[in-house]
């Protein structure tokens, strides 16, 4: 074990620990916090070093501005950065499509069989 391996594993009493430091959680953004970012960015002229500026205040990439930006346009922007979040009704109604297609078959399969015993 070298002295820098030594050095990241000590804890602040010095002592030797094999506990590997927490990993950083991510930050999550809020729709309102999105939408006031967008608009600061979009007023400021095309080229301006003061979007540069804006972004590093903020500790953001342009990447977010363009990902928040498709989401504005579609109409998802969500409250949170990561996965987006799942459409309960369009589940729903996926759901329920299946089970109707399901029933339809079974009622096809239930009357063949009922007309051809008649």
């Amino acid at each position: 074990m070298t002295l820098a391996d030594q050095a990241a594993m000590t804890g602040q009493d010095g002592r030797v620990t094999d506990e590997q430091p927490a990993r950083p959680k991510r930050r999550t953004f809020t729709k309102a916090y999105k939408a006031q970012i967008l608009a600061a960015f979009d007023a400021l002229p095309e080229g301006s070093p003061e979007r540069g500026a804006l972004l590093r205040k903020e500790r953001l990439y342009h990447s977010h501005i363009e990902h928040w930006r498709k989401q504005a346009e579609n109409g998802t922007l969500a409250a949170s950065t990561g996965k987006p979040k799942k459409d309960v009704e369009s589940e729903e109604l996926a759901a329920l499509r299946a089970e109707n297609k399901k029933l339809k078959a079974d009622t096809a399969r239930l009357e063949s069989r009922t007309s051809a015993k008649a």
